[in-house]
């Protein structure tokens, strides 16, 4: 009887001992199963945010490419890295190994990133140089046109001379639009969604026929559907009627000036081919034309 007894006992400590392994064990899968699924979460996280810190430099550099007329091939060969790199993250495996080479190479690109950028905008002072440097030799050659013309007609009657010559004149007209920063800086754009108002530029050109003092010009932007931009205002000459855009007021001191206008837009500009036109009085002076895409 008392063996029995005995017997009765081992059994129940061995149930005992089995059932305390089995706990024991299915408490350790539990949490290595819930610490799997926190690593996975944590990786997804940080991918996430790696995803979205290429994004945003791809978006940097879409900006510092749309600010060019010319794309700068470096920083389009470096937007073409990013998106890349943002498709072989988008079907990598979550693992530490693989986000610690993708956190590495994204450091590298961030730094590649920051002197492209910095050698862009040297790049664009230097175009605004040139185009500066460039204005002048056309005011240059501008001044020496208007001086072959006096000389050409010195053999015509001098009423003429007077009549026909004594008009101001104006050279190297353009129009672009512009992207107006909150500092206030100016940048030239194509884009028509992302102009703010549309800069009109040209140069008076020295003229000794022409008196000095308080001048005017009209100034007249044409968008693609024809329609007059800014202030759409009239204004009669004799039998003429003129649609203008801006009146352009200066002082002229028988020597060339340079003139810009803005012209805010009546709504949002459309693609296509803008013309811009100068008139003194009723007569039109120069003409040009450019696109916003």
């Amino acid at each position: 009887m008392e063996n029995s007894n005995s017997k009765g006992i081992g059994l129940k400590i061995a149930l005992g001992i089995l059932l305390a392994l089995f706990l024991g064990t299915a408490f350790y899968t539990s949490k290595l199963y819930n610490e799997k699924k926190e690593n996975e979460a944590t990786l997804t996280k940080e991918k996430n945010q790696v995803m979205a810190d290429l994004s945003s430099m791809a978006k940097q550099y879409d900006i510092a490419i749309g600010e060019n007329e010319v794309a700068n091939q470096n920083l389009v060969e470096a937007r073409d890295r990013i998106q890349g790199l943002m498709d072989s993250l988008k079907i990598s495996q979550n693992s530490v190994n693989s986000l610690w080479r993708y956190k590495k190479k994204f450091m590298a690109l961030q730094e590649e990133m920051d002197v492209l950028l910095t050698e862009n905008d040297k790049l664009k002072i230097e175009n605004e140089l040139l185009a500066t440097s460039l204005d002048s030799t056309n005011m240059q050659l501008a001044e020496r046109t208007v001086f072959t013309d006096s000389l050409l007609v010195q053999n015509t009657q001098l009423s003429e001379v007077v009549e026909n010559a004594a008009v101001l004149q104006t050279v190297s007209l353009k129009g672009f639009g512009v992207i107006e920063r909150s500092s206030g800086k100016l940048i030239p754009t194509e884009r028509a969604k992302r102009s703010d108002k549309i800069r009109v530029c040209y140069t008076v050109a020295k003229n000794a026929l022409v008196g000095a003092g308080d001048k005017e010009l009209y100034v007249q932007v044409l968008d693609p559907k024809n329609n007059v931009l800014g202030a759409n205002e009239q204004i009669q000459f004799e039998q003429t009627i003129l649609n203008y855009s801006i009146i352009s007021k200066f002082n002229y001191e028988n020597k060339s000036l340079d003139i810009c206008e803005f012209i805010p837009p009546n709504e949002d500009f459309n693609s296509g081919r803008y013309v811009v036109n100068v008139f003194n009085k009723n007569e039109l002076v120069s003409t040009s034309e450019f696109t916003l895409k």
